[in-house]
């Protein structure tokens, strides 16, 4: 069965979106729009697996809105929502609670991450968390979805349910008229050379907003001087920058910055390793400095417009989740008569 390619993606609303956030995710959907139907997502009801403050929630969710519209995502376009306005994400992903097998999340590394030692006391969503992630993606039967590698796993388990549930209810599917396969296999996109961005402090672990530093990661909504600031303090080692991208290897945090100037260019890394390979990293971190400035100073601007005007942010999740809805719920109603529930 051909399906028509769309692609999904949501953030998490959970405050102080980053470079790593707007290199790894954001920037990946605005290049998307050109050749795909896209719907991007506020990924709420993921938010709170964790606890959230209700009104930082809600704070969050908005300007996460206010980075997908500042970076260049056309609302009217493409479809911009949060997760919670459309109940058919609950729903498809409680169906999908009962297909997935217990072993397979069990296998998953970022619960097991985010649990620690104190797995008995997180919460059932954290552990559930990869069935709605599914839900998300195929509740709109997308074809593509832009991932992280650190979110590889997940989309491979979105994929075995969509397997599993095609599998389980395959005479179910064909009497309803849908071919052989009601679900997609979702493909992964990955590209360029800054797909996962590094603590400024520390080349080994991944630029977060949970660090307890504010100099290991680069928020969207820093002005000039700070992102300056941050840059110039970037953990480097005293060697000069490599001319070839395997002296790069064991070198994380020159790594880490060559990539994210990379990224910001539009170059490869041995291109940017052609301009500033020999040099001394204070010429480079100058170069990285002005050229971050230029591309985030703007974006950051306008974030911050955008967020004092909840009035129209509100509209645009609105309007996006009415549009949203039209499509998951025609995936609801196939799925609950596939699946054998009585509806109205």
């Amino acid at each position: 069965m051909a399906f028509k390619e769309r692609v999904f993606s949501g953030v998490q609303p959970t405050g102080n979106l980053h470079l790593g956030n707007y290199l790894g995710a954001i920037t990946k959907f605005v290049a998307l729009q050109d050749n795909y139907d896209c719907i991007y997502c506020v990924v709420d009801m993921h938010a709170i697996t964790v606890w959230q403050e209700p009104r930082e929630l809600a704070h969050a969710t908005r300007e996460v809105t206010a980075a997908f519209i500042a970076c260049g995502i056309d609302p009217k376009k493409h479809i911009v929502f949060n997760q919670s306005q459309v109940a058919e994400h609950a729903e498809l992903a409680w169906v999908f609670n009962c297909v997935a097998r217990l072993g397979w999340l069990n296998r998953m590394t970022q619960f097991k991450e985010k649990a620690g030692k104190d797995r008995e006391n997180v919460s059932v969503g954290l552990y559930a968390y990869p069935n709605l992630m599914a839900a998300d993606i195929l509740v709109y039967r997308a074809t593509h979805v832009p991932v992280g590698e650190d979110q590889k796993q997940h989309l491979e388990l979105a994929r075995d349910i969509a397997q599993k549930f095609n599998n389980d209810y395959g005479a179910s599917i064909q009497n309803h008229g849908y071919g052989d396969m009601f679900f997609p296999q979702p493909e992964p996109i990955i590209q360029g050379p800054a797909t996962r961005v590094m603590s400024l402090r520390d080349g080994a672990k991944k630029m977060s907003k949970s660090d307890a530093s504010d100099y290991s990661r680069i928020n969207l909504t820093d002005d000039a001087d700070a992102i300056a600031q941050k840059i110039r303090k970037a953990k480097t080692d005293p060697e000069p920058l490599p001319s070839e991208e395997k002296g790069l290897e064991p070198r994380p945090e020159a790594d880490n910055l060559v990539g994210i100037y990379a990224a910001l260019s539009d170059k490869t890394k041995a291109q940017v390793l052609g301009e500033f390979g020999g040099g001394q990293f204070s010429t480079f971190k100058s170069a990285l400095v002005d050229l971050a400035v230029a591309k985030l100073g703007p974006i950051g601007a306008e974030m911050k417009k955008l967020v004092q005007d909840p009035v129209y942010i509100d509209s645009v999740l609105a309007e996006g989740s009415d549009r949203a809805r039209v499509i998951a719920a025609d995936t609801m109603k196939a799925v609950k008569d596939i699946v054998g529930f009585v509806r109205r």
